[in-house]
């Protein structure tokens, strides 16, 4: 994968990409803090032999998305541009580079891994190419300091996928079985978040894991910890409903916890006969990070997915007297396959996570719902025009 990669943002392979091809697209643009558009816009995308282009099927509405539409940052990911919105994806092939003709095919069913990092990179020939400096990930601005090696207009802007069709490597690029839906298909990028958490958490069959927060990438988590293996995963959210909903992922593997948050660390040291060998923070929320290490066992693990928005004060005496593994999980790497495995054996069912559709004459108005969601919302979803299942 990393050669292939590097092949194609090698600027000694600029005599083999064909010219730019900029057509006008309609799209869902993000034209400044709270403000969407559903427009035409000109994308710009070079295509070369070791890309495909995708028509895009179905789009997941992420928290991201969410926090961009009303901040137009996140951290230091600045939008300088309009950008079009959109990174959980699917599609069907429309086009195939001549290099990656023996892998794909038109009319191909596929999902796409939305990162894409820059060849020659440390982090990435080091196999940690969601680290690398310069990554470019859909629905994301660039870093100020990043070098875009192949002078890409549509990721120079961070142009997501709620659009027509995008260019993307095929090294990024996944096939879908038969029996995966490109509904489904989209929903593997969040079920990789949960999968690379639950992978660096290295689950020993028979564990306990309690996972803060029962939002999507809660829920994926411990879709993900079951499937890696553990007996109980307790659930613990604010919202019941929410809470509730996560039990149905795996009847009688996952427990709602239905406690005030100061009687949380003593109902699951009681539970677990000590506290929880995995603990999972997916809320993004300081004072859950804060409280993750009275959850652990002595030897635990604890493992922050969520982003707060202020910076936790960590117990550090409790990690070194408890000997705790303390993670932090970026995105994820090398999992979109065994995701991919896991729906197509029936291990994991994503019914309960998709709550809403939308069509994308919808999508302004999806956006709009999803800065206030229902209880009983966990995760929208936007079918493009003409989508197939």
């Amino acid at each position: 994968m990393l050669s292939t990669v590097a092949r194609r943002l090698t600027p000694a392979h600029a005599s083999v990409v064909s010219a730019a091809r900029t057509a006008m697209t309609r799209a869902l643009v993000l034209e400044k803090k709270d403000v969407l558009k559903l427009r035409d816009i000109d994308i710009e995308e070079p295509f070369t032999p070791y890309d495909v282009r995708i028509d895009i099927q179905h789009v997941g509405i992420c928290g991201s998305d969410v926090h961009y539409y009303q901040h137009a940052e996140i951290g230091p990911f600045k939008m300088q541009e309009p950008m079009v919105l959109g990174h959980e994806a699917s599609g069907i092939v429309t086009e195939v580079g001549a290099a990656v003709k023996n892998r794909f095919k038109v009319g191909q069913r596929v999902c796409m891994e939305p990162g894409v990092p820059v060849g020659g990179s440390k982090e990435t020939y080091r196999g940690l190419y969601n680290l690398c400096p310069g990554l470019r990930f859909w629905a994301t601005p660039p870093r100020v300091e990043a070098t875009n090696l192949t002078s890409d207009a549509a990721w120079k802007a961070g142009h997501g996928t709620l659009r027509k069709s995008v260019v993307h490597p095929a090294a990024f690029t996944f096939a879908l079985p038969d029996n995966v839906s490109l509904e489904w298909g989209a929903m593997v990028e969040p079920l990789s978040v949960g999968m690379h958490a639950a992978t660096l958490a290295a689950i020993k069959p028979g564990d306990t894991a309690v996972i803060m927060g029962a939002g999507p990438i809660g829920m994926m988590t411990a879709l993900s910890a079951v499937a890696g293996g553990c007996s109980k995963v307790y659930v613990f959210d604010p919202n019941q409903t929410k809470a509730k909903i996560a039990e149905t992922l795996a009847k009688g593997k996952v427990i709602a916890v239905n406690v005030a948050p100061k009687d949380l660390a003593k109902t699951i040291r009681h539970e677990t006969d000590g506290g929880a060998d995995v603990v999972f923070e997916c809320a993004g929320n300081t004072r859950a990070a804060e409280s993750t290490f009275d959850l652990a066992r002595p030897g635990g693990k604890v493992l922050l997915i969520g982003c707060p928005p202020k910076d936790p004060v960590l117990n550090m005496a409790a990690v070194q007297m408890s000997e705790l593994t303390v993670m932090g999980i970026f995105r994820y790497r090398n999992v979109y396959p065994q995701a991919i495995r896991l729906l197509s054996s029936g291990s994991i069912d994503l019914t309960p996570i998709i709550t809403d559709r939308f069509t994308f004459d919808e999508s302004v108005d999806a956006f709009k719902y999803m800065t206030k969601p229902k209880d009983t919302t966990v995760k929208s979803v936007i079918r493009m025009p003409g989508a197939k299942n």
